[in-house]
């Protein structure tokens, strides 16, 4: 594994306890890659995305996440892994009850950031990186779709992670936020983190053409550019 691949797959099997969904999962990821993950529902993206942030143990081959052996990982690590792992859900899973800055910071807190000034300056940090300065005081319920997703990106972005996992970020937004989305989870690859995203929204793989791994047939299959993607497949 070379010190720009920050994913490795090699002869992996994937199992939802006694299922077997992936086997013969070979491919790589590097820094500043964005690669979409799609295929159909039940296909197998997001056990891999899962398999990537240790939720679902790997049952055969290897895998290096991030400098972590997936084969040998100890309970113990499991936190330490997450921590260079960014996590985007399609529906958002704030605390209501709290405003955007609260949510930021009790994620920071829960993750050993301590100093009151850091934890300020660092979630000043990422509301600027995905243009929500003037929205730390808001509650989710007063913020669009888009503004709650962005504040899900920012808050995947606090102990700066390697990757960014983003399952179906956009399943719930319209177009045009849809299109603010991938511009930011673009902008993000283009400084060096890796982007995952799983989806179903072909309209994005024709508009933000990125590099395209499909999950078929109990395997994965890289799909290269001369070859015309299937999109009215995807609906499925």
């Amino acid at each position: 594994m070379s010190l720009d691949t920050v994913i490795e797959f090699t002869n992996a099997k994937i199992s939802q306890k006694d299922h077997l969904v992936l086997s013969d999962v070979n491919f790589k990821v590097d820094r500043g890659e964005f690669v979409y993950l799609i295929g159909r529902v039940g296909s197998g993206k997001t056990s891999l995305i899962k398999t990537i942030n240790a939720e679902i143990p790997l049952q055969e081959g290897v895998a290096n996440v991030v400098g972590f052996n997936l084969s040998k990982l100890k309970k113990r690590q499991v936190p330490y892994l997450r921590r260079k792992l960014g996590i985007v859900f399609q529906d958002f899973q704030l605390l209501t009850d709290r405003n955007v800055n609260q949510n930021l910071s009790f994620v920071l807190k829960a993750t050993g950031w301590r100093g009151k000034k850091e934890i300020e300056q660092r979630i000043a940090d990422v509301l600027e990186k995905t243009n929500l300065s003037l929205k730390g005081y808001k509650m989710p319920h007063q913020l669009s779709g888009g503004e709650q997703q962005r504040v899900v990106i920012a808050r995947a972005l606090l102990n700066n992670p390697d990757i960014l996992l983003a399952d179906e970020p956009t399943g719930n937004l319209d177009p045009e936020s849809s299109a603010d989305i991938m511009n930011l989870l673009t902008d993000i690859s283009r400084n060096g983190r890796a982007v995952i995203m799983a989806t179903h929204n072909y309209t994005l793989l024709k508009k933000f053409p990125s590099r395209v791994i499909k999950c078929e047939k109990s395997t994965i299959k890289e799909m290269n550019d001369k070859e015309e993607i299937d999109f009215e497949s995807l609906l499925l």
